[in-house]
């Protein structure tokens, strides 16, 4: 019989946006900084201005770093030592950054940035967990991502707002401030969730053997690489997105209303998943979301429509990204699910292990797209073309493989 859950201690909308405020610091880190890439490097990399997009992929790789021993520590020593702990190498990093000189300073400042956001990012999920189970859990996950949706809606806008009345190095304060009052506002209002009875001691080795298990299963490692690439072709796009605007475009001074527009749009992709799956199932889901890209992009990259510029260029890129971002909503859920579906004995580890490795990755992969950038959009496409054919090229494995070990043995 499973013990019952801890009791909520203040009122549920207050939960619902204390929660909220954790994960919206994660997208807010990310899209607050676009809008000074272009002043970051004029200032710290004016020879080798492409670069400044690694200043996302730095912090996406710190915290994808740290997803993979947050949940075992939160398991371990309890929920608001790991949550005050990463706000606090956050804030470090935040400050690091801000008082940068050169662009690899900031890098590594970013690194330590993002394994502190790791912190709040997995222990909330956990947090909710401890409180709420089934039906319940469900709707305050639900209200927390309906107000997380709208960060990276409006965390451009803000930045911009920010540079204006300061400059670029004023973001990294705002960061300071918006994590500081999110755990403030914990300490304050919100006791340790996890009883000292219910903790794990932290084994090394159950971590290891976890890996091992995870990579060597067909169908979860299939899925790990499927979601590797779909999350490449988002930060792909989200590492180019401002120059792409600025450079090719000539849009700079309204990209962040552009960019929030669309992410409103793209983040109705979530709902159309919950009503298409039942339908359709993940995997079919998936692989016409992918076949769907394919067709899109590839046709993008031959045309030349969108490279040419103009109004009409610029409104075919712009559905582009609508389709490339509301691709998210409709994929990264789906192959998170299918990875996990064969561990359900050790869940908790093992959507650790999958979130860590598949961000890490992607990460990776996109870096060096983003540093061959020369104003020309083709490159985004072409990129995005290959990915989402190597995606759906393992999509058709992993289902026939499936269909094969369900196969009776002759």
């Amino acid at each position: 019989m499973d013990k019952p859950k801890q009791e909520l201690t203040i009122h549920r909308a207050e939960f619902v946006g204390l929660i909220a405020m954790m994960f919206a610091s994660i997208a807010f880190s990310i899209d607050a900084m676009l809008p000074a890439l272009p002043e970051i490097s004029r200032e710290l990399s004016p020879e080798l201005a492409h670069r400044a997009p690694l200043i996302l992929t730095a912090f996406v790789f710190g915290m994808g770093a740290g997803t993979l021993v947050t949940g075992a520590l939160s398991d371990a020593f309890g929920r608001r030592p790991v949550i005050f702990g990463g706000v606090v190498l956050y804030i470090i990093g935040a400050m690091a950054a801000w008082a940068s000189q050169s662009l690899e300073a900031m890098l590594v400042a970013r690194v330590f940035q993002g394994l502190g956001a790791s912190g709040p990012r997995v222990v909330a999920i956990a947090v909710v967990r401890d409180l709420f189970s089934g039906r319940d859990m469900a709707k305050i996950v639900s209200f927390v991502m309906l107000v997380f949706t709208l960060v990276p809606a409006l965390a451009p806008i803000m930045g911009s707002l920010i540079i204006e009345l300061s400059d670029w190095r004023g973001i990294y304060l705002a960061f300071v401030a918006f994590s500081a009052i999110s755990v403030i506002w914990m300490a304050i209002r919100l006791p340790e969730t996890l009883r000292s009875e219910d903790r794990r001691p932290l084994r090394l080795r159950l971590l290891l053997d976890a890996i091992r298990e995870i990579m060597t299963h067909r169908t979860v490692r299939l899925a790990i690489i499927v979601q590797v690439m779909a999350m490449a072709m988002f930060f792909c796009t989200l590492m180019l997105i401002q120059p792409v605007y600025a450079q090719v475009y000539g849009r700079a001074e309204t990209f962040p209303y552009w960019f929030g527009a669309v992410a409103v749009i793209a983040g109705t992709s979530s709902i159309l998943n919950a009503l298409l799956v039942e339908r359709l199932g993940m995997r079919r889901l998936v692989r016409l979301t992918l076949f769907g890209q394919i067709l899109l992009s590839g046709f993008m990259y031959f045309s030349g429509l969108a490279s040419a510029g103009g109004v009409l260029g610029f409104g075919a890129f712009l559905f582009w990204q609508l389709c490339l971002f509301a691709q998210a909503g409709l994929t990264l859920g789906n192959l998170n699910a299918i990875a996990m579906e064969p561990m359900g004995h050790m869940a908790g580890m093992a959507a650790s292990v999958i979130g860590s490795v598949s961000t890490i990755l992607a990460a990776l992969i996109a870096s060096p797209v983003a540093l061959m950038f020369a104003d020309d959009v083709s490159l985004l496409f072409g990129s995005v073309l290959l990915m989402a054919c190597a995606a759906w090229g393992l999509m058709l494995l992993l289902t026939r493989s499936e269909v094969d070990l369900a196969a009776p043995a002759e």
